[in-house]
């Protein structure tokens, strides 16, 4: 707005004044005079200029005909030979950027590529679609990611537009999806090659789609719906007494049950998981899963099933030398007896423990057991094994050169010697 001063103003509306009375209006026109008189002059308004228009990468509108891509469509088999060659080679020098660190120009090769793909039809595409778009995702490029998403949806309604989606190119979006971790839209399409399999009693078709949305249900974290897939996977696998997919699928499931703290279906997996180990002779993965039973069955409140399966675990571990879970199992047992107050029992399975530490020269282990003695005797007002137990540990203290323990462990056996003697 453009200011003026008080003296021209004053001159606008003498002037205007003098005009009005020169025409021999009244008092009311020559007071509308005045007030047109006075008003400011009218601005020009420079109209705002139009946003510019995004251009899409891969809408080969926004570009010059490409020479590379032959003007006649479809392709002789010729013509699609030295296209795809060329991309090939396209898709090569985008590499070579971008291990440069040229990311930038390496997509607007790629994007050149993907053009060109879109030529030698649907499956193509989508394959290099899923291609770049996993480079997209490993080089954290967002929009990108989003952008090549986006076509893969526009291909998909296309192709429904036309009909159901024939088996090859939901299988090839699926895999695309997967490629550049788009997991939901994944999971919508292998729920839908599993329909469709299931529709044509295409039963290997079906039980494969379902293994790929289990592994991308897991990858969500999504374990109540990772867990009714493997169930059923698990259950035909069972019907057809085929032991090597049900031991996978009984994993599976131990593991989806741990994750989502579920001991009681854990429990109830693991059992059968331990007997198939049983029957395949799998017998050195049997002594950990127990150790896993005996925590499930800990959680449940069920003590004495837990105190079967720490025990069971320490004796297949010990006889197939594995001493650290021997040892793992044996410290659970005690630590459950000492939960329920029962420290003789606890004390017997230290000095189990002691043997084991021994027999695999872990002094370190050796020296926490004896602490754990003594402080079990210490507490009974046993004074003096508690003292020879915290004198074993010191002694090991100063081997290992642990100056810290060393201290502590001083402290204990004078703290005892006072209770002992007040």
């Amino acid at each position: 707005m453009p200011s003026f001063s008080r003296f021209s103003v004053l001159l606008t509306c003498a002037c205007g004044l003098l005009w009005a009375d020169s025409l021999g209006w009244n008092s009311q026109a020559r007071a509308n005079a005045m007030m047109v008189a006075t008003l400011p002059p009218v601005q020009t308004l420079t109209p705002p200029k139009p946003a510019p228009t995004e251009i899409d990468p891969l809408d080969a509108s926004f570009f010059p005909p490409d020479p590379l891509i032959p003007a006649n469509i479809p392709l002789s088999a010729f013509q699609r030979r030295r296209l795809t060659q060329a991309l090939d080679q396209l898709h090569q020098q985008g590499q070579d950027l971008s291990r440069e660190g040229q990311d930038d120009a390496a997509f607007t090769v790629w994007y050149r590529e993907l053009r060109g793909r879109r030529s030698l039809g649907t499956l193509v595409e989508i394959e290099s679609l899923g291609q770049v778009g996993s480079i997209a995702w490993e080089k954290s490029r967002k929009e990108d990611v989003l952008r090549l998403q986006k076509r893969l949806e526009q291909i998909k309604q296309e192709e429904e537009s036309r009909g159901p989606l024939n088996p090859e190119v939901l299988t090839a979006l699926a895999t695309a999806y997967q490629r550049m971790r788009s997991l939901d839209e994944a999971i919508a399409v292998y729920q839908g090659l599993a329909a469709n399999a299931r529709q044509q009693k295409n039963l290997k078709a079906e039980e494969q789609a379902l293994g790929v949305l289990g592994e991308l249900y897991l990858a969500k974290f999504d374990y109540p719906n990772a867990a009714i897939i493997y169930e059923d996977l698990l259950a035909r696998a069972q019907a057809r007494k085929n032991a090597y997919l049900e031991g996978i699928y009984l994993q599976k499931l131990a593991k989806i049950y741990q994750q989502a703290a579920e001991p009681e279906n854990a429990v109830r997996i693991k059992e059968q998981l331990v007997q198939r180990y049983i029957k395949d002779q799998k017998l050195d993965l049997v002594a950990d899963l127990k150790i896993a039973l005996g925590e499930d069955y800990e959680k449940l409140k069920q003590s004495e099933k837990a105190s079967q399966n720490y025990q069971s675990a320490y004796s297949i571990a010990w006889s197939l030398q594995q001493f650290g879970a021997a040892s793992l199992a044996l410290k659970k047992l005690a630590n459950l007896y000492q939960t329920y107050q029962q420290p003789n029992y606890a004390l017997q399975i230290y000095q189990k423990l002691l043997r084991v530490e021994q027999q695999s020269y872990n002094y370190y282990g050796l020296m926490k057991t004896y602490d754990q003695i003594a402080q079990l005797y210490r507490t009974a007002k046993q004074y003096a094994p508690a003292l020879v137990a915290y004198q074993q540990a010191l002694a090991l203290a100063r081997s290992l050169q642990y100056t810290e323990q060393e201290t502590y462990f001083l402290n204990q056996i004078q703290a005892v010697a006072v209770e002992k003697n007040p």
